[in-house]
């Protein structure tokens, strides 16, 4: 059994006992989080698409922790005017476990 799940704008396929990283989402580490975001249930052979969600259908993880992303560089120069800047930035996600998937 799997589900698409959307999560800060991002779309995750996510089973149960999956590891996802994702946008900083509201919550301590340990605690339970309901995803009612549902897109598409998966049961083997039967599917169950959402309109755009689907409804009855949430998808409980825990939280595992918070971290910042990779650095990203954002260099700007102009030619022959002495102007360059160097700045980065590092963006907060948050790593969830799956725990259920509950139609």
């Amino acid at each position: 059994m799997y589900a698409i799940v959307e999560i800060g704008g991002e779309q995750f396929k996510v089973s149960k006992n999956d590891k996802i990283v994702a946008a900083k989402m509201p919550g301590d580490v340990g605690a339970s989080v309901d995803i009612e975001n549902v897109l598409l249930l998966s049961s083997g052979k039967s599917y169950k698409v959402g309109t755009p969600y689907v409804e009855g259908a949430k998808v409980q993880a825990e939280i595992l922790e918070h971290s910042k992303a990779d650095k990203v560089i954002v260099f700007k120069k102009k030619r022959r005017k002495r102007y360059r800047v160097l700045r980065g930035h590092r963006q907060p996600q948050t790593t969830l476990q799956i725990k259920d998937i509950k139609a």
